[in-house]
């Protein structure tokens, strides 16, 4: 298959160009939405969401595909000893903030759309979602374009850098604010009850806890508590201690269950931020599972989340990169991977039935 990159590796470089921090994509997207416009395309565009419709235009008869990746990026981290929006080439390496994570898999799902789109694709209707608040799991994100959209997807390819290995499942999220309580006293005397302690018997026993149900993709469970937070003066025993657990979930537990069992052991007051970010998985009987693995395609469970979590459909989660660049100074991606990251998505689409 001839790929000629030249195109996507320019507007790659334009988005690079343009910092585009989560809820500040305005800019980026205003480049989406005229790049699409001047192929003789119709383009919406909610909030800093950039959305179009293959060219035969909505048919309810025909299953949709969503192709979707995101254009926002995390801030500039710390030791880049390259201009972070310089979109600097050096052989066939692109350095720029974005480039691996996700700018290769939106320019590349970008271009395979353009390829079905200039074709007689009649097996399902193409849709291309840039998506802005990705890297923040914002509400005004891909989570409000598809209940503002109200449609409803037959499959969705999430652009990630994995290697173009196939995620077919992914980890859940919940975030719990966690609250022991105490009682204030002198710390030179007895009396008091410190908050601390007891909040530092639950931490250990979530240290030490293991659930029972293991995923085939997934694996476990895992609990880390990542903050803490005590008392205003040396000499006063705390009433209250506030830490923070980071839950990765499984496809085998409901959120409700995860927080019934917390409930249970810890004596601290449990509350959860948000139960939006669920775990998502695919059967591998999918039709287009199993034209990845005629490709030679990997398949496995993703730690890491995406904007996968907000479809209700299948979906695989797949792309140009490597997850350990992302949000990594002097991040990186290569020609090669992209010219990759075209072929495979065009390769998984092509004559794609289900």
């Amino acid at each position: 298959m001839q790929i000629n990159t030249t195109e996507t590796i320019d507007l790659l470089k334009q988005l690079i160009a343009i910092p585009s921090l989560s809820r500040q994509e305005d800019r980026t997207a205003d480049v989406l939405q005229s790049y699409l416009k001047d192929k003789g395309l119709a383009v919406q565009r909610i909030g800093n969401n950039v959305i179009c419709f293959s060219s035969q235009g909505r048919q309810s008869d025909l299953p949709i595909v969503v192709l979707n990746s995101h254009h926002d990026t995390v801030k500039v981290s710390e030791g880049w000893t390259k201009d972070p929006f310089g979109a600097e080439e050096l052989g066939e390496t692109i350095y720029g903030l974005g480039s691996n994570d996700a700018g290769a898999s939106l320019v590349s799902l970008l271009h395979t759309f353009l390829h079905f789109q200039q074709q007689d694709q009649a097996a399902f209707e193409l849709v291309f979602i840039a998506s802005a608040e990705e890297e923040v799991s914002g509400k005004d994100g891909l989570e409000r374009v598809l209940r503002e959209l109200d449609i409803e997807p037959a499959l969705a390819i999430v652009g990630e850098p994995t290697g173009c290995a196939m995620a077919v499942a992914e980890k859940g999220l919940i975030v719990i604010d966690g609250l022991a309580k105490g009682k204030a006293g002198h710390a030179a005397n007895q009396y008091g009850d410190n908050a601390i302690y007891n909040a530092l018997k639950d931490i250990q026993w979530i240290e030490n806890f293991e659930f029972d149900k293991i995923s085939e993709w997934l694996g476990g469970v895992k609990l880390t508590v990542t903050q803490i937070e005590a008392g205003y003066q040396h000499n006063v025993v705390p009433d209250a201690c506030k830490f923070v657990i980071d839950c990765r979930i499984n496809d085998q537990y409901a959120f409700e269950d995860i927080l019934n069992i917390l409930r249970e052991n810890c004596t601290a007051e449990l509350t959860p931020r948000s139960l939006r970010l669920r775990p998502s998985s695919i059967p591998i009987s999918h039709p287009i599972v199993q034209k990845g693995r005629s490709l030679g395609l990997d398949a496995y469970g993703s730690n890491t989340m995406s904007d996968q979590v907000f479809f209700t459909c299948p979906s695989v989660k797949i792309g140009p990169g490597d997850t350990n660049r992302s949000h990594n100074a002097d991040e990186y991606i290569k020609h090669s991977e992209i010219k990759q990251g075209i072929q495979t998505y065009i390769q998984l689409l092509q004559d794609l039935r289900f």
